[in-house]
């Protein structure tokens, strides 16, 4: 019999708590609930398989409980918010989060995000691990057996998305990328109006990472008007 997955819930909002608890028990997930950031840290262990942040709580926000659940696991994390700036969601990225929900949101769309999130956790970076060894960008190595993103043998820690991201493009040198093209392969969901957004954010973190920040790109080229490279 398979293992039910495990989802962690922090909202402080009850109505949205319960709601939450209601459409995820439905769909077969065991749901563990938390009030605020705080409770967040507190109830998450190993077995969680999935964890869903408001943004906005009192105590500890769900920027701070990201980071902090980070430092334990690379769990999926999921964010709701009621923000949808960019600066938003940079600093929400370079918490460590996988992808984000405006609210207020559908049930469809969040079981969307859901399954995508979990369907990615077990199959996406394991898969890329069989595809090749090291890849060599100027003087970057993507080793693909570990997983890891390495300058001068020490790592540059990598979201999954980020390292899914630059492993896509890395096994395709030279070939344009749209947003679209990328959205939909590296998170295995349909391609939507606030999408392009969510992958320029994380190229830009990707590049910030790198070091690549100024007017010449050395290693993610953005090709105006038409999408992103390495060549």
């Amino acid at each position: 019999m398979a293992e039910t997955q495990k989802i962690l819930v922090a909202d402080d909002a009850k109505e949205i708590r319960e709601l939450l608890r209601i459409i995820l028990t439905d769909a077969g997930y065991e749901v563990i609930l938390a009030e605020n950031g705080i409770e967040a840290i507190e109830l998450f262990d190993e077995s969680i398989h999935l964890v869903i942040l408001d943004v906005m709580m009192p105590l500890c926000d769900g920027i701070d409980a990201c980071t902090r659940i980070r430092e334990q696991a690379e769990v999926p994390i999921l964010f709701l918010t009621s923000k949808s700036a960019e600066a938003d969601l940079v600093e929400g990225f370079e918490a460590g989060g996988d992808d984000y929900l405006i609210k207020p949101f559908s049930c469809t769309e969040l079981m969307l995000r859901v399954k995508a999130l979990l369907r990615r956790s077990h199959i996406g970076v394991k898969e890329e691990k069989k595809t090749s060894a090291k890849i060599v960008i100027d003087d970057l190595v993507l080793d693909t057996e570990i997983g890891q993103l390495l300058r001068d043998g020490k790592e540059i820690p990598l979201t999954e998305i980020e390292y899914r991201i630059l492993h896509l493009l890395a096994t395709n040198r030279n070939h344009i990328f749209t947003a679209k093209e990328i959205y939909e392969q590296v998170w295995d969901e349909t391609f939507m109006s606030n999408s392009t957004n969510t992958v320029m954010v994380h190229i830009r973190n990707i590049r910030k990472k790198l070091g690549d920040t100024g007017p010449e790109a050395k290693y993610v080229h953005n090709i105006w008007g038409r999408g992103y490279r390495i060549v």
